[in-house]
């Protein structure tokens, strides 16, 4: 049985769909049904219930988007930094395995060969270069603080997206946006995230952090000129000058782009489709969102 933590949130949500279409048995708590967040709690639970495997996908992300941390500074930290470590002892007591949710974001760029950042690289967008979001700084932080945790997997997400309309998705975002930032990214498909993460465990890959994005890269212009080509562009897409025009007009805080390497994923037998590919096949199957 898995126990998943975070269930109501975009990334949780899509766990808790597929654990239902494939009738696989899981126990999904919010905030108020299990107090996970106060130390010694979630221990008992674990203790008392015996799951096979722990999934967070519990932090803070900010909506509409990462500016709303910059206003939010304390739940914040607390979700993304305080909140793994507690997750972690309560882990290591109750000798459960588990896999948590990270980020991607406490990147920038790609390395100076131009290719996309390892595990091993040290993040560069993050409290300690002094050159990132409030959001970007506490992930990094998180995973600082479960660098040592036992039978843990840290996923790297980023920018998630899928075939089905909504406020997170990254396309749906792109189409809602009256204007866009160039840039070039790494980013991942929410369904394969889900599975693939599941078959880490299932498949009993080594533990440890991993960047889940698919592999390759994309600029906002080809996923805009997709988007157009299926016909999907509610209005012509036009974007800002730069970056600085950006910041001036439309953000409160830096955003990461940044280009990341999943070769080690790929080597330890986690496939994901490539991403041009991905963001193709997404907008072939296009659900609207329906409005209620």
């Amino acid at each position: 049985m898995y126990l998943l933590l975070g269930g109501n949130g975009y990334v949780g949500s899509a766990y808790r769909k597929y654990f239902e279409a494939n009738k696989i048995a899981y126990q999904s708590f919010s905030r108020a049904e299990l107090p996970y967040t106060q130390p010694g709690v979630l221990e008992k639970h674990l203790k008392n219930n015996r799951p096979d495997f722990l999934i967070n996908c519990a932090g803070y992300t900010g909506k509409p988007n990462v500016d709303a941390c910059e206003a939010d500074k304390a739940n914040c930290l607390f979700g993304n930094a305080v909140l793994p470590g507690i997750l972690a002892e309560a882990c290591a007591s109750a000798d459960v395995p588990w896999g948590h949710v990270s980020s991607g974001c406490i990147y920038t760029g790609c390395k100076a060969d131009g290719t996309g950042f390892t595990e091993e690289d040290p993040p560069n967008f993050s409290f300690r270069t002094d050159n990132c979001s409030f959001y970007s700084g506490t992930k990094a932080l998180g995973e600082e603080v479960l660098q040592d945790a036992p039978r843990l997997y840290q996923w790297r997400m980023r920018i998630p997206f899928n075939h089905e309309d909504g406020p997170r998705n990254y396309l749906s975002k792109l189409m809602r946006y009256a204007r866009l930032l160039e840039a070039e990214n790494s980013i991942t498909q929410l369904d394969e995230f889900v599975t693939g993460t599941l078959a880490c465990f299932e498949k009993n890959i080594p533990y440890g952090l991993y960047n889940f994005t698919n592999p390759g890269h994309i600029t906002t212009r080809q996923v805009a000129g997709m988007i157009e080509a299926a016909g999907l562009a509610p209005h012509p897409f036009s974007f800002f000058s730069d970056e600085t025009e950006f910041m001036q007009k439309a953000a409160i805080t830096p955003r990461s782009n940044c280009i990341l390497d999943s070769s080690k994923l790929a080597k330890a037998g986690i496939q994901l489709t490539p991403v041009v590919e991905a963001v193709q096949d997404a907008l072939a199957r296009w659900i609207p969102e329906v409005k209620k």
